[in-house]
Order: C-alpha cells, then sequence, then structure tokens
C-alpha cells in the first residue's frame, strides 16, 4: 500500500508544455480537466527555441517534391503515411495557428513569405524573424491560458507512470518548484511527490540532448518518457536515430546548451568556409550529409570548428531576419555583418522514441506520445529542416481527436499506488533513467553495425 500519498485527478494528463503538449490540449473537450504538466517553464522547451520555421504545403504542385525531400532526407526509410498525413494537413494546421495570433512573416503584398532550407528544393518554410517556435510557443500559451479547463502546472517532474495490465492511469511526479527562481504562487502548499491519475495520458517531454554533453537542447530534456516506455515494455522505434545539427555557434565557454545558428541562414545564402577561408561544400545538404562534410573538414584543419560566413545575405536582410542570431553573435564578440562566425556540430533532434500510430497511440492502452519523445516514422533516419514544429502539432491534434471521439473513463483503486517514498532520491533516479536510454541507444546501434 502506497504511504506519503497525495492523489490528484484529472481527465487528461498531457506531460510537457512545448507546441504539441499545447496544441492538443486546445483540441481536447472544454467540458473535460486537462492538466498539462511540465519539469521546468514553458520557456524549458525545444520548441520554444526553434529558430528556422514550419513547413506548409502551399499549393498541390509541391507535394510530390515536398514529398520526396522529406523521403529523400529521411534515406527513405520514413513511414510514407505519416509523411503524406504531415503535408497534407500543413496548410489547415497554418490557418489555425495564424486564427491564434501567430504573426508570420509576410510579403509587401500582405501574402505568406516562405523561405527555404537544407534539403529541400524550394521555399516552402514560414517563419518569423529567427524566432518561429517562441513566436508559436507564446501564443499558444495564451491561448490556452483563456480555457477555464485547462490548467497548467509547472515544475513538476514525471519520475514514473502508473501502469497495470497494459494500461496507463497517469503518473508519479516530483515538484521541482524549489528550483524555481521565481516560486509559484502555490509553493508552500505543494506535495514533494504526488500522484495524478487520469483517464488518458499523453506524453510530450520533448527530446533527449540533455543526455548529451554537446546539445541544442535544454538540459532539462533527458528523455525521461522514452525512458519509462522502455521500463514498462511499451513500444519504442527507431531508438537509436539522433540528429546532428551542422550549425552551433562554437564556444569554449560553459554554457547551458550550444546555441543554433538556423539552417535558414544558409538557406538566404550563408557560406561555409575552411581554415583558410576557402568555400569547402554544398550548405544545403540534407543535415547529416553536411554534418559528415564539416566533421571531415574539421579533421583535415586539425581544428575544433569551421567558419560561416552571413556576408553573402544583404545587410538589412540579416538584421531583420536573424536579430536572435546578430544579438547572440554579437555577445560572443562577432560582428556577422563583417566577419565569419565559428559554427560546429551537435546533437538536435531525436527522430526514434516511443512507438506510435497515426493516431499518436502507444502500444500501452490508453498512454499517447506526440511531439519529439514520439516516433511514427515521418522523419526516418533523418529529419528534414523544418519539419518538427508541423508533425509534432499535426499529430497531436490527432491524438486529441481520437481521445474525444472515444472517451472511455478509468476507474483505479488507490490503494493499489505505488510507496511514493520511493522516488523521493532523484539523482538516483535520474541516473537510472539515463542508462536505461543510453544503453537501448547503444544496443541498437551495435545491432545496426
Amino acid at each position: 500500500m502506497a504511504t506519503n500519498k497525495a492523489v490528484n485527478h484529472t481527465d487528461v494528463l498531457i506531460v510537457g508544455s512545448g507546441c504539441s503538449g499545447l496544441i492538443a490540449a486546445l483540441h481536447l473537450p472544454a467540458d473535460k480537466k486537462i492538466t498539462v504538466i511540465t519539469k521546468r517553464n514553458v520557456e524549458r522547451s525545444d520548441s520554444f527555441l526553434a529558430q528556422g520555421g514550419m513547413c506548409m504545403l502551399d499549393d498541390m504542385s509541391d507535394y510530390d517534391a515536398y514529398f520526396e525531400d522529406t523521403m529523400k532526407a529521411g534515406h527513405y526509410e520514413n513511414d510514407e503515411g505519416s509523411v503524406d498525413l504531415m503535408i497534407r494537413y500543413s496548410h489547415e494546421l497554418a490557418d489555425e495557428l495564424i486564427g491564434y495570433g501567430v504573426r508570420f512573416t509576410r510579403n509587401e503584398d500582405g501574402s505568406l513569405d516562405f523561405t527555404r532550407e537544407g534539403g529541400h528544393s524550394r521555399p516552402r518554410i514560414l517563419f518569423y524573424k529567427d524566432i518561429t517556435g517562441r513566436e508559436i510557443t507564446e501564443k499558444l500559451w495564451a491561448e490556452v491560458l483563456t480555457r477555464p479547463n485547462i490548467e497548467i502546472v509547472e515544475y513538476q517532474k514525471m519520475v514514473d507512470l502508473i501502469i497495470r495490465d497494459n494500461c496507463c492511469y497517469g503518473a508519479v511526479v516530483k515538484d521541482n518548484s524549489a528550483r524555481a527562481e521565481e516560486k509559484p504562487a502555490d509553493y508552500e502548499t505543494r506535495e514533494e511527490i504526488s500522484v495524478i491519475l487520469a483517464d488518458y495520458t499523453m506524453l510530450a517531454t520533448g527530446g533527449i540532448g540533455g543526455l548529451y554533453s554537446q546539445s541544442t537542447n535544454f538540459r532539462n530534456l533527458t528523455g525521461d518518457a522514452v525512458a519509462l516506455a522502455l521500463k514498462y515494455d511499451i513500444a519504442v522505434k527507431d531508438i537509436n536515430y539522433i540528429q546532428i545539427h551542422p550549425t552551433t555557434f562554437y564556444t569554449t565557454e560553459e554554457e547551458d546548451r550550444n546555441f543554433l545558428i538556423s539552417e535558414s541562414v544558409r538557406g538566404e545564402g550563408a557560406i561555409l568556409l575552411d581554415k583558410n577561408g576557402n568555400r569547402f561544400t554544398n550548405e544545403l545538404l540534407p543535415r547529416d550529409l553536411l554534418t559528415a562534410k564539416i566533421l571531415a573538414q574539421m579533421e583535415k584543419d586539425g581544428t575544433p570548428h569551421v567558419w560561416e560566413d552571413l556576408r553573402p545575405i544583404p545587410k538589412d536582410e540579416i538584421l531583420k531576419h536573424f536579430p536572435n542570431i546578430v544579438e547572440h553573435c554579437a555577445e560572443k564578440g562577432y560582428d556577422v555583418t563583417k566577419e565569419p562566425i565559428p559554427v560546429v556540430p551537435a546533437q538536435h533532434y531525436y527522430m526514434g522514441g516511443i512507438k506510435v500510430d497515426y493516431k499518436s497511440k502507444t502500444s500501452c492502452d490508453h498512454l499517447y506520445a506526440i511531439g519529439e519523445t514520439a516516433c511514427n516514422g515521418v522523419h526516418g533516419k533523418n529529419r528534414l529542416a523544418s519539419n518538427s514544429l508541423l508533425e509534432s502539432m499535426v499529430f497531436a491534434k490527432f491524438a486529441a481527436e481520437d481521445i474525444t471521439s472515444g472517451y472511455g473513463k478509468l476507474s483505479f483503486d488507490e490503494n493499489d499506488l505505488p510507496d511514493l517514498s520511493l522516488y523521493k532520491d532523484s539523482a538516483t533516479l535520474d541516473k537510472e533513467y539515463r542508462k536505461i536510454v543510453l544503453d537501448a541507444i547503444d544496443k541498437a546501434n551495435e545491432e545496426t553495425k
């Protein structure tokens, strides 16, 4: 029997507050209580960091090319059905986001502007400056706050799932608010360890970059959901498919994460240079191929980085399109309008994850996975630039719609809850879950050699 238990009830529990978690919450029934928990605060998601943009099929004449670009980038290991759904629902999603107030960049005539990135045969990427992810997340967040049935609880870390007979009944969570610089209003009344029982649980915990020393991800993104899936024999897919981003700002300083130099910088004309200032590759190769070219050049030159030169882009366009990058580089002592900047590849995205179907259902009943922690095969072995925001939200909507159409309540005997005191040693749990994920990745790498 559980001891020290604090039990909360909700209808749908969403673990994660990135774009997928937020848009899923917006598409669940208004008469259901929706609880969104997040390990830190809403600004600590990869969605918030996304610079480049979000792909959209502007007209059907681009369908075949967009489909082929996605498949080619993924080395044709993609699930074709997932790719088709993502592309076909992209315009509907973009319209919805605009309805929430998302300010995609427009041309002088008011039409949507599109940029191009590596692996794309034509411009098809919507963007807002170089903070597209932030713009989308903030607008979704604002919309969520208008819904009285949705509650957001920050600084709640999922430490376990409540699984019985291959059915998920919710999660065990640990309160992290003691680590917050600005304490939540209910800080003093929070239980250290508690249980949230739910009819449905949606995992939207993001990537695994926190497991790596060099990553563009926030350190708190440590693959918790994948670890728990492995713990409970919930199906996973392509678990060793990890994407390296070719261009992150190189620094010898200790930083929380590698600062991304967006793909769209190269899409607008930036070039890559070796130590002698010579261009050495096609900058618009898919990410995995370009990363290989950069690493080979670094080895040839005996340097810890290569150089990225933004000067081929008109100065006014640099300042208008990439203000965040300009500011960050200036803080590090570089004027991107006058000189190249040092860049190096770093872990960026997780194509693998918890295996889901087209409705984002896992192999465990009443459990869904969405966003980067899920794998429906859409990206194959390598993700095409700017498909992540799109995919995460399209399939999150499908998950919410599936729950809505077949809603079924669960009943759980609270006497069957685990002993919550077992979860107080979070450092040991973190190490255990980290080992579970990394061991599984290593095993998959060995099997695919």
